[in-house]
This record gives C-alpha cells, sequence and structure tokens, in this order.
C-alpha cells in the first residue's frame, strides 16, 4: 500500500524536505475524491491537540477537498453538523470541539511570513488541531513535528497522488491505521 522504500527519495526530489530518518514515509495513489476524503478521515480519527498536518500541492490538487472532509468527520464525531469553508479570503477558520480547536488556515495569500504570529498560528501549532494549506509561507515558524502531505495531480482526470512524510516518531501511528481501501491504484 505505501512504497515505503523509496518513498523518502521520490519526495526529497519534489521539494519536501525529509530529514536523515524520516519515522514515515508513503505515497499513496487517490483514484477519486472519495479515496481523498477516506484518506482524510483516517488521519482524523487520529488527530490530537498538538497535531499539524501541512499540506502542499498546486491549486487543484485537492488540499481544500482534504481539509474539510477531515474536519467535516472531526465536527461530525461531537454531533456537530457545520458548513466547512475554503479559508482562501479570510485566511484561517477555526472550530471549537470539546478537547481541542481545529484551525484552517490557507496561506497563499500571505505575503510576509511575520504574518504568521499576527494570525496567532504559532500557539495553535502547539494547543490545536491544525491544517495548513500553502504552508511555504511559513518560513522558520514552521513545526518540526509536523505531517506534510503534497497531493499532485496525473493525467487521470480524479486521480492523485498523495506523499506522505514526517519525521516525529508520532505520527508512526498511521501506519497501522490507514486503510487498505483508500488506494484505488496497487503503488508498485
Amino acid at each position: 500500500m505505501f512504497g515505503l522504500a523509496t518513498a523518502a527519495a521520490r519526495d526529497k526530489s519534489r521539494g519536501m524536505v525529509p530529514s536523515a530518518n524520516p519515522s514515515l514515509a508513503a505515497t499513496l495513489r487517490l483514484a477519486s475524491p472519495e479515496a481523498t476524503e477516506r484518506l482524510a478521515v483516517a488521519l482524523a480519527n487520529v488527530l490530537a491537540p498538538g497535531d499539524t498536518i501541512l499540506l502542499e500541492g498546486p491549486i487543484g490538487a485537492g488540499k481544500s477537498h482534504f481539509c474539510r472532509a477531515a474536519i467535516r468527520h472531526l465536527l461530525s464525531r461531537e454531533g456537530f453538523v457545520e458548513d466547512i469553508p475554503s479559508p482562501t479570503f479570510t485566511l484561517v477558520q477555526t472550530y471549537v470541539l470539546p478537547e481541542a480547536e481545529i484551525w484552517h488556515a490557507d496561506l497563499y495569500r500571505l505575503t510576509n511570513p511575520a504574518q504568521i504570529v499576527e494570525l496567532g498560528l504559532e500557539e495553535a501549532f502547539e494547543t490545536a488541531i491544525t491544517f495548513v494549506e500553502w504552508p511555504d509561507r511559513l518560513g522558520t515558524a514552521t513545526p518540526r513535528n509536523a505531517l506534510h502531505i503534497t497531493l499532485s495531480t496525473e493525467a487521470a482526470e480524479d486521480l492523485r497522488i498523495a506523499r506522505i512524510l514526517a519525521t516525529d516518531p508520532r505520527w508512526n501511528k498511521l501506519r497501522a491505521l490507514l486503510p487498505a481501501d483508500i488506494v484505488g491504484i496497487p503503488d508498485v
């Protein structure tokens, strides 16, 4: 299911910055938007306060779709039904759960890393479940323990490739929890 042996080398060539010993490196082929949602839900099931997910990829790769699916799942577990808009213009959307806040940031329009402090993201990285689109705008504020997900499009209309990289051992919990049916096309 994962291309564990070769994923770190592929991710390095695509701009992700792995440590010498990533704790998790995986490549998943997502055959449909529903497969992307299943990945988001599987991830949401193990998230805890202080977890940060950094989502990279071109416009239209599915970053917002992924975030909305994960947030919708986290809220629904508590019985909440809420519209999950993209924070493209507001920069940050927050949602309150009994055990933590959820922050969803879209930093595409950020022009200066100093704006990260103004948004309150550094504190959110410590206490909230945080999703960040366009994390390259974080600069030195990028959390070292974050999970990196790069989504890319392929020639087939709905096919996405998700490259997952973590350097913090806290993310090893994902190895056993990613369901096999997420992958619509086997990764060889």
